[in-house]
C-alpha cells in the first residue's frame, strides 16, 4: 500500500494528459438522454466506447445493465466492481447541450451522474496509458433504474444474479470530491396524492382545495415526535398541484423522505404518516393515497474497516479532506450483501439538479487518481481479511 500512496501524486499529472479522452466521454455520455426507465441509448453508447478501448468482455445482464470486464492476472481472485448509475434526474428525452470552457463543463445531468459514467467509461484507456494492471478482474457496471421510482432495481438485480463472490466495490458519483461514504441510513421515500372529485363537490357544504388539504398533512407530519437516538428525520422534498392562480386546486401531490439509523423507526414513522393521511382524507371526504417510491435498510461498514481506513489515506495523500455521511445509493445494496464498498465523488460542482449544472475540470484528475488508489488497495487485499 505504501508504494501505491507514493505514486498517487504523479498519477494526477499522467491522468491530466488524457484530458481530451476523458472530456469527450463525459460529453458524449451526458448529451445522450437517460431518464430513469429510458437508459437504452446511453447503455448502448457506453458499451460502444468500451469496445473502442478494447475491453476484454462487454455484455449485459438479464436486466439490461451494461457491463465491461477488464481481465486481471489472477483468475483465482474474485472481481472488483466499479459502478455508476446510468440514469439522470433530467427527465426530458431531448438531447441536452453541453458547454465546455477551460475549467468547467455545464449541462443538464452532468453531476448526477453523466460525469460518473463518463469517468468510468474512460478507465480502460487510463489503465492502458498508465500501464496499470490488477490481479482481480475489474467489472465496470453501469446500472439502470437507480433514481427515484427506479428504486435501485438495476443494481439489486445485478448483485442478486452475479455468479461469483465479489472482492469489493467502488460506487462513483460526480460530486463532491472528498466524499467517502461507507454507510447508509434506513430510508423510505413516499408520495401523497390528493384529488377532489367534481361529483363529490355537489354534496359538500364547501369546496375543498387539494393544496390546503396537503398543507394540513404537512402540519401534522411536522408535529410528529422525531427520535434523536437513533438519529431520524423527515424531509418534505416537493409539492405541486393546481391549474391556475384563481382556481381551487382539484389535485396536488407531496413527496417526502424518512431517514433513520434504524429501519424500524423508519417503518414506524411511515405507519404514523399513513394514519395521518387516512384521518385527513376521511375528515375532508377527499381521495388521498399514500405510496412508497423507494426504500432501503440501514447498512454500514465499521469506521475502522481496512477499506475505509485505506480510502481515507488515499484521499489525504492527494490533499483531499475526507467527508463521511450517509448516502441513499447503490452502496447500500453492496453493504446489505456483505460486500465491502465505498462511494467516492469525482470533482466539485454546482446546480446539481438544474439544467445549468456545472462541474469543475481541474479537480477531476485528483478524483480519478483516488479511484485508482482505492482500486489498488482492494486489489492488494484490504477487503480480504474481513
Amino acid at each position: 500500500m505504501k508504494n501505491i500512496l507514493e505514486q498517487l501524486p504523479s498519477l494526477v499529472d499522467q491522468i491530466k494528459s488524457l484530458r481530451e479522452i476523458i472530456i469527450t466521454n463525459i460529453v458524449l455520455i451526458g448529451q445522450t438522454p437517460a431518464p430513469t426507465f429510458r437508459e437504452k441509448k446511453r447503455s448502448k453508447l457506453f458499451m460502444e466506447r468500451l469496445a473502442e478501448f478494447q475491453v476484454d468482455e462487454i455484455t449485459t445482464d438479464g436486466y439490461r445493465n451494461p457491463i465491461g470486464i477488464i481481465r486481471g492476472t489472477d483468475s483465482s481472485k474474485p472481481p472488483i466492481f466499479v459502478l455508476a448509475h446510468m440514469d439522470t434526474f433530467y427527465e426530458k428525452d431531448r438531447r441536452p447541450n453541453y458547454t465546455i470552457k477551460e475549467n468547467a463543463i455545464t449541462g443538464a445531468g452532468i453531476l448526477d451522474n453523466s460525469l460518473g459514467v463518463g469517468v468510468m467509461t474512460s478507465l480502460p484507456a487510463i489503465f492502458k496509458e498508465l500501464d496499470i494492471v490488477f490481479e482481480s478482474d475489474i467489472v465496470l457496471a453501469g446500472t439502470i433504474q437507480s433514481i427515484g421510482k427506479g428504486n435501485l432495481r438495476g443494481v439489486r438485480h445485478l448483485l442478486k444474479t452475479w455468479p461469483t463472490p465479489i472482492r469489493g466495490a467502488i460506487c462513483i458519483e460526480g460530486v463532491e470530491l472528498g466524499r467517502l461514504n461507507y454507510y447508509s441510513d434506513g430510508m423510505i421515500r413516499g408520495e401523497i396524492g390528493c384529488s377532489i372529485s367534481e361529483e363529490g363537490n355537489r354534496l359538500r357544504e364547501y369546496t375543498p382545495n387539494a393544496i390546503i388539504i396537503l398543507n394540513e398533512v404537512i402540519n401534522e407530519i411536522m408535529n410528529l415526535k422525531i427520535s434523536q437516538r437513533p438519529r431520524s428525520r423527515i424531509v418534505i422534498g416537493r409539492i405541486n398541484g393546481g391549474a391556475n392562480h384563481g382556481k381551487l386546486a382539484p389535485e396536488a401531490n407531496l413527496g417526502f423522505e424518512i431517514r433513520s439509523d434504524s429501519y424500524k423507526v423508519v417503518k414506524n414513522l411511515f405507519s404514523e404518516i399513513r394514519d395521518i393521511v387516512e384521518g385527513i382524507g376521511h375528515r375532508h371526504e377527499a381521495n388521498i393515497n399514500l405510496k412508497t417510491i423507494s426504500n432501503l435498510k440501514a447498512s454500514r461498514l465499521k469506521h475502522n474497516h481496512p477499506l475505509v481506513k485505506q480510502a481515507a489515506e488515499v484521499l489525504n495523500t492527494l490533499g483531499i479532506k475526507p467527508v463521511s455521511k450517509p448516502t441513499e445509493s447503490a452502496l447500500s445494496i453492496f453493504l446489505s450483501r456483505k460486500i465491502p464498498a465505498v462511494t467516492l465523488g469525482i470533482t466539485y460542482g454546482e446546480n446539481r439538479y438544474m439544467e445549468n449544472a456545472t462541474m469543475e475540470i481541474e479537480p477531476m484528475y485528483q478524483g480519478i487518481a483516488q479511484v485508482i488508489g482505492v482500486l489498488k488497495a482492494i486489489d492488494g487485499g484490504v477487503c480480504d481479511e474481513q
